[in-house]
This record gives structure tokens, sequence and C-alpha cells, in this order.
């Protein structure tokens, strides 16, 4: 995950680094956002580093990487592998095919709120037809809980909107720590909504949030898959995912949901932190390109090892 903070500094562990560094900045405390204001061109990224075989490379140490900003190598000036605050966006699919998993999913999410941090804060969208945001950003996950135990199904497959609404809402939402979007759906989408892969992405990006996605079984009758297979324009799940550093959690038992999801949790919560000093400015206008590695002597990125983390930025 990627976090220009030319405008905003959300940790104030950030900020002794940048202190330490002996940066220039000037500062100011918003009373109203809780929010410091920086002039500093900052760029931020979290990452997961995996085997091929998917195992976590998790001893990595800062000189083990290398970033290209456009192709131009990049200094890197801020590294840690600390466990940042959360801010955790659930998009719950509330279509008619997950009508015989939702107890089970109520358990789940339950069990997997309850490991997030005092600090942690957690959105509650729910989907089908239309997307909702049902409750804001909050601290108090018991609410959030209660929330998803009233829902009922129906209704049809929306995720493209389901994911944009999401990014929407993040991008307004003022910084407070790592944003992260929790798909929850059996990914069989039936109605393609307003917004394609493109803008999904495009909104993700500037919103500076990871995509997560918790597949679980569906019930999707042959009728269902054939109506599925003629709508045009649905949203590319897996490309999504690639660009904004996401992962897919599989479950295909649901007597594996609980482990799954908590284990999705642990995954978000804890992923490498690494900074930089950018020279782009918002009056280019343009996306900037990022390639974060290992060094050579970790083998081919995509062959020996994996990288996830955004692959992209802009300067607001």
């Amino acid at each position: 995950m990627i976090r220009l903070w030319r405008n905003s500094l959300g940790f104030l562990g950030v900020l002794g680094l940048l202190a330490s560094l002996g940066a220039t900045a000037v500062l100011a405390q918003d009373q109203d956002q809780n929010v410091i204001r920086s002039s500093v061109s900052l760029v931020m990224m979290d990452a997961t580093i995996k085997t091929k075989a998917g195992q976590i490379l998790g001893d990595l140490k800062k000189e083990n990487f290398e970033l290209r900003e456009d192709g131009v190598a990049q200094d890197l000036r801020i590294f840690s592998r600390d466990e940042l605050p959360l801010n955790v966006a659930l998009v719950l699919d509330l279509s008619d095919s997950i009508e015989p998993f939702l107890g089970p999913l109520r358990e789940a999410a339950n069990t997997a709120l309850a490991s997030l941090k005092p600090e942690d804060e957690v959105a509650l969208f729910t989907f089908s037809t239309e997307a909702e945001l049902r409750v804001p950003f909050t601290s108090d996950k018991a609410k959030v809980a209660e929330s998803i135990n009233t829902f009922k199904v129906g209704g049809a497959t929306n995720i493209n909107d389901a994911i944009f609404v999401a990014a929407k809402y993040l991008l307004t939402a003022p910084p407070h720590g790592r944003r992260v979007i929790v798909l929850i759906s059996d990914d069989v989408a039936t109605y393609s909504g307003g917004e394609g892969t493109h803008d999904i992405i495009t909104e993700l990006v500037a919103s500076d949030a990871v995509l997560y996605n918790l597949k679980i079984p569906g019930y999707n009758p042959p009728g269902t898959m054939l109506a599925a297979s003629f709508e045009k324009g649905l949203v590319n799940i897996r490309k999504v995912m690639d660009s904004t550093g996401g992962e897919v959690f599989d479950v295909q038992n649901v007597a594996n949901l609980d482990s799954t999801f908590r284990a999705l949790i642990q995954r978000i919560k804890t992923r490498y932190t690494i900074g930089y000093y950018t020279k782009a400015t918002a009056a280019e206008g343009k996306q900037h390109k990022l390639d974060l590695r290992l060094a050579p002597s970790f083998g081919k990125k995509g062959r020996e090892y994996v990288v996830l983390t955004k692959t992209a930025f802009y300067v607001h």
C-alpha cells in the first residue's frame, strides 16, 4: 500500500522518523480531524513479500529492498515492520447466493473483528443489487458485529459498485491508518452496476487502499452462472487486487471460514512499511509508477518471490 504524505501524516511514529532524518517540514495540528499537515513529499508503501510457494518472508532488512519510481531508483528513508493502525472497510455480499452461508459468516466476522487492536477502525458496507454504507468508521467493533447479525439477503450481486463505493468513502475519510477493503463474497457477480474495472482501480489508487478478498462458498445454480456469463463489464477482481497489492483468501470449506478470516486479518495487520521522498508534484497531473523488488541476490521478482504492494500513486 502506498501513502503520499504531502498533505497529511497520520502516524506520530513517522514524524519521529522524519525528525531523525533531519527533514524540513512545516507542521500544524488540525483540531477538527486530528490530522498533522506537512509540506514534505513523502511516499509511504506497505508491502508483503512471499516465496512462490506462498511462504511469507518476514525477516528482511532495508538493504534487501530496491525501489524505482517511473524507472528511477529511489533512496529508501523509512523502513519498519511495525503493526500500524488499520482502517478496514468490510464489504459484505448480501445477494441471494450467500443465504446458506450467512450464519457461519456472522460468527467468523465476530471472531475476526475481536482480533483487531483497540485503535483499529472498521466501516461496514453491504451490497446486493446496490451498495450501501451501513456503519461509518468506528473503533467500536461490537457495533459492527451487531449490525452484521441483523442482515437478510436478497438481490443481484453488484461487486463493481460495492468496491467503488467503499473506495470513494475511503478517499474522503480522514486518514488514521493503513486503508484496507475486505470484499466478502462468493465472487460470482451478476450485475455490473455503473463502474468498470479501470475506474475502480483508479479510485482505489487515489484513496490509497488495498483490496483483499475473502472468497466464501455461495449457492449458484447453473441458471445463475449462465446469466452471469452474459453480463458485460463485470469487475476483474484479480486485476484490482494485483494493482493494489492485495490477496485472495479462498474459503473452500465453511468449516475453515473462521480460521481463514482471522488469517486474513493477521496478514493485513503486519506488513513492511517503506518510505521515500518524491520529486513528483500535483501540477504534473499524472499517475506515477512504482516498482518494489528485492536485491538481485534473492533471485528474479515473479519467479523466486512475489511482491504484494501498490504499483502506482497520485500526488494530491
